[in-house]
């Protein structure tokens, strides 16, 4: 039955040829190299190997993975009919993409396949280094790096930088996250001894290489946590681990889950207020303080080996997938309403949920009263328990402004405070009929009583007028202006 062997040629010293590589390769009459572009290649000539390459397909294709996938597409047919060796620079399985590709063609054809290992190019560079890996290291395509991001906080190795114009694409890419004097170091022909050159200069002069080829590989080392130009969240957690340390802040260290109550309630309602001035970078900000507040409260709980923020993800993803059935299973959902009653459905299921007062139970007691007031009535409407028209809910607000006016001439506080309570519920009720939100709505009417109130100052100050001593029909004719103005 036909094979498929495919075989490394190391980073290019002949020495680091295998010997099984070195036997199979002369016991293959077809041989395909990925490309000739190899400095062992001269010493296969040497040992009488014959083979054919796939330099010329990179003129014709548009791309590199249009390239890949003819390699493999072709590799596949040719192993079906007799066996076939392909060799590609450095080990198999280290950034070799026509490899991935035919390891698939070869599970679909059902060809059998052998692979020999060899000394990858990551091996010679940490020894042309002298750099131990332990500490980690993220492997990257200098031609993928729209896709593939780098993480400054670990060593960062770029490979397939195969000439200047791709190394000043890398430049620019790496900009976004090193600072331009970042040190880098540029290694060419790594491993092999009388060819390999390796520099060290600062990241802008990256493109000012004139000898970069298809074997040049940079190096870039971690950078210390206050040295970054670029931050993710899990720099974040852990600068909020060293600030609760005890080399840490003073303040951050003396804080508590309830301590920290009042700032999570106010940096949420700044979130608010910048969306409703609709300015981005005010909302940027905020959204950054509330989510500091998040990391804040998971460090505390991790500190109590309570939980941790990679805890927290894993609780919100398993719920997003488990509350979205009608995007990751066979559910169907063609509308936002209908998506909303399956997130319900799935939520009851989740928390057990067993009747509609134990789902208002469950609304969080610190919520606005005006945002609860709506949640209650909502779900209470979802079952029909709701008026049919408006004017019922007019006459509800009518009938619960006069029994609180009947409150207020018993002179009971707690008969006043129920009645007052139950005229807000239903004004709630009506506001909630004519499709506007509650807490939205008063909220711009106190931003719009500030406003008119701020014009009756400026109009008294102008007049050499005392607010405390004016009228309340004085005052009231500066309001009636402002509302004109405003």
């Amino acid at each position: 039955m036909p094979k498929l062997t495919i075989v490394g040629l190391g980073p290019g010293a002949k020495e680091d040829l295998t010997l099984a590589t070195l036997a199979a390769m002369k016991d293959h009459k077809e041989i395909y190299l990925r490309t000739e572009k190899h400095p062992v290649v001269a010493y296969l000539k040497e040992e009488g190997i014959n083979y054919k390459s796939f330099d010329a397909i990179y003129e014709e294709k548009e791309d590199f993975q249009e390239v890949y996938h003819h390699i493999a597409d072709t590799l596949i047919e040719k192993a079906k009919k007799e066996n076939v060796l392909y060799a590609v620079p450095g080990h198999p399985y280290v950034a070799e993409n026509t490899v991935q590709l035919l390891i698939e063609g070869c599970k679909r054809a059902g060809i059998d396949k052998k692979v020999y290992p060899a000394m990858s190019f990551v091996d010679a560079m940490f020894m042309a280094l002298e750099i131990d890996p332990i500490d980690g290291f993220k492997l990257l395509d200098g031609l993928q790096l729209d896709k593939q991001q780098p993480d400054p906080s670990i060593a960062n190795i770029i490979t397939q930088v195969y000439d200047p114009f791709i190394a000043s694409e890398v430049k620019l890419r790496l900009m976004d996250y090193y600072h331009d004097e970042q040190e880098i170091i540029v290694a060419k022909n790594a491993g092999i001894p009388t060819l390999e050159r390796v520099e060290r200069m600062p990241l802008y002069m990256l493109d000012r290489l004139e000898w970069v080829d298809y074997l040049t590989s940079i190096y870039i080392p971690s950078i210390d946590i206050h040295q970054k130009k670029y931050y993710n969240v899990n720099n974040l957690v852990e600068i909020m681990e060293i600030l609760r340390s005890k080399e840490g802040c003073p303040w951050d260290i003396k804080q508590t889950h309830d301590s920290l109550k009042p700032y999570l309630i106010e940096e949420s309602y700044e979130v608010l207020e910048a969306i409703d001035q609709k300015d981005d970078e005010l909302l940027e900000e905020e959204l950054g303080d509330l989510l500091l507040q998040v990391i804040f409260h998971c460090q505390i709980a991790k500190e109590r080996n309570a939980f941790e923020i990679k805890d927290v993800v894993q609780v919100l993803c398993e719920k997003l997938v488990f509350r979205h059935p009608h995007v990751f299973k066979e559910v169907k959902a063609d509308t936002s309403d209908e998506a909303v009653v399956t997130w319900e459905q799935q939520k009851r299921q989740e928390k057990q949920i067993k009747s509609i007062a134990n789902s208002m139970e469950m609304i969080p007691k610190e919520l606005p009263a005006l945002m609860k007031a709506e949640k209650i009535q909502k779900k209470a409407a979802d079952v029909g328990f709701d008026w049919d028209k408006l004017q019922d809910v007019v006459n509800k607000v009518t009938e619960e402004l006069q029994e609180t006016l009947e409150a207020k001439a018993t002179e009971d506080p707690l008969q006043i405070k129920e009645e007052a309570g139950d005229l807000l519920f239903a004004v709630v009720n009506l506001i909630r009929f004519l499709k506007v939100n509650p807490e939205d709505a008063l909220n711009t009417t106190c931003t719009k009583f500030i406003r008119r109130f701020q014009y009756i100052e400026e109009k008294a100050a102008k007049a050499k007028l005392d607010l405390k001593e004016m009228t309340l029909e004085e005052m009231d004719l500066f309001w009636e202006e402002s509302k004109k103005k405003m």
